[in-house]
């Protein structure tokens, strides 16, 4: 009787020379990148598609990942942006009625490969004792050296502009109709349809390496969202006469992307500004704060935040590697809002005499599950008297 075994023809190597063999599932390729991980529960294929994630190899915590299968609504981008993915056991069978895909076949499509059958909890310790670690995972057969001397090699993501990458290559307003941003109900349900909101404000939103549902939230909370490249002047926003300005998530290292720095510079004292994840570093930078690299990142739908101003504590999603420095802020004259209650890093901040504010997270993600819902509203309510006190 032939007795066959799984052969563990996959290698994710970190730098440091750590080594764990796998097997190999999506593409056959060899990727290197930024080796970091993600807590989140569920929500694999947001993952995938955050174009925050772009430049890294994302190991998953839960131990089982893909049983739900992918299809085209969930994705927050169109196809992953991740370079490699890593997860502990690959579910064999694929059950939700809006599946389309397996994960396997998705990851194929798109030509990104992935390793499973390792100890990802291993790993996870490893990236938390060392911090984020250069990466290699080869899905191609090569030894274990030749993948440690690739992740070796390869590029730090500190100092790198990856949104070039990510963003938009022309301006366009997103869902015209509304009917991207009607909220997800269940087919056969007796619940009423709800309808996307009338436009009351016009918006210029940086396409710094969105996701789709922020889009949608502000849509869904009135906003007509006109969508600009990362790379657009002041004089480009200007053009589309806008109420308020947002700026948006996004991958690399905050300090390389002096021109939006220059650019929000340019335009703070003329309009209302929301800004979230990068967008929330970039305005730091562009009020003259800086921004540093954390020793593993946040990244999951646990991370709880403190608001100093309302006492209230909310379950926030977060996906950087970077943070804001609260000395440098206050130094500028921004008041620092709200702390990660985990290691009391800045987690929001506001200006006291524009209305412009901004929060590490994302508040369009929803894990707790609407706890941060509420500044969508508040930029809503900021720009509607931002424009009263204009005409008056």
């Amino acid at each position: 009787m032939s007795i066959f075994k799984k052969v563990r023809n996959a290698v994710l190597a970190l730098e440091d020379g750590s080594v764990f063999r796998g097997f190999a599932f999506g593409a056959k390729r060899t990727v290197v990148g930024e080796g970091v991980f993600n807590t989140g529960m569920t929500g694999y294929q947001e993952t995938l598609t955050d174009p925050s994630y772009f430049g890294q190899i994302v190991t998953m915590t839960s131990p089982q990942i893909g049983n739900y299968g992918t299809n085209s609504s969930d994705e927050e981008s169109v196809g992953p942006k991740v370079a490699g993915f890593v997860i502990r056991d690959l579910s064999p069978i694929t059950s939700n009625w809006r599946s389309t895909d397996s994960l396997n076949d998705y990851l194929q499509k798109h030509e990104i490969p992935g390793i499973e059958g390792v100890d990802s909890r291993a790993i996870t310790k490893r990236l938390r004792t060392a911090g984020s670690l250069k990466a290699c995972l080869s899905t191609e057969g090569i030894s274990d050296q030749e993948a440690i001397k690739k992740a070796q090699e390869s590029k730090s993501i500190v100092g790198q502009d990856y949104v070039k990458d990510v963003t938009c290559s022309e301006s366009f307003i997103f869902d015209v109709n509304g009917e991207e941003s009607i909220p997800f109900t269940v087919n056969g349900t007796n619940l009423k349809q709800p309808k996307t909101p009338e436009e009351t404000h016009r918006l210029v939103a940086f396409d710094f390496g969105a996701k789709k549902a922020i889009y949608r939230n502000l849509r869904r909370h009135g906003f007509e969202v006109i969508v600009v490249p990362a790379t657009a002047s002041a004089d480009e926003v200007k053009s589309h006469s806008p109420d308020a300005m947002f700026l948006s998530n996004g991958p690399g290292d905050p300090s390389a992307l002096e021109y939006a720095h220059q650019t929000v510079r340019e335009l703070l004292d003329e309009f209302p500004i929301f800004g979230i994840c990068l967008g929330h570093q970039i305005l730091t930078h562009a009020i003259g704060a800086s921004t540093y690299k954390l020793k593993f990142g946040h990244r999951g739908a646990n991370q709880p935040v403190r608001n100093q101003e309302t006492e209230k504590v909310s379950i926030t999603s977060q996906n950087h590697g970077f943070a804001a420095d609260k000395e440098a802020l206050e130094a500028c004259g921004a008041i620092v809002t709200e702390y990660n209650l985990n290691d009391q890093t800045v987690s929001g901040m506001r200006l006291s005499d524009k209305p412009v504010f901004s929060v590490q997270y994302h508040p369009e993600a929803a894990p707790g599950p609407n706890d941060a819902q509420y500044l969508f509203e508040t930029f809503h309510r900021l720009v509607s008297e931002s424009k009263a006190k204009t005409i008056a």
